[in-house]
């Protein structure tokens, strides 16, 4: 993951010192742990993990028709939904 933008927060002395005991058990750093709670909080994920989860859904083998018999199957015809 490319890192190239700086955002400066502030921390509460306890909360910094509670963060660095954490990244310190973890070995990593405070700052991996703020973007690691960002993206489980926000949704915010690298494309990296965007790209990796299409792949691993391309390998899986699934049975998938067409556009026109998937909508076919998922959309159904009025007549059914008359009485």
């Amino acid at each position: 993951m490319e890192l190239s933008k700086k955002t400066t927060i502030l921390l509460s002395p306890r909360m910094h010192r509670l963060l660095k005991d954490i990244a310190r058990a973890r070995r990593r750093s405070v700052g991996e742990l703020i973007r690691e709670a960002c993206e489980a909080q926000y949704g915010v994920s690298p494309e990296s993990v965007a790209r990796d989860a299409v792949d691993k859904l391309a390998s899986l083998e699934l049975p998938v028709g067409t556009a026109e018999e998937v909508k076919r199957q998922s959309v159904p015809a009025p007549e059914d939904l008359l009485p």
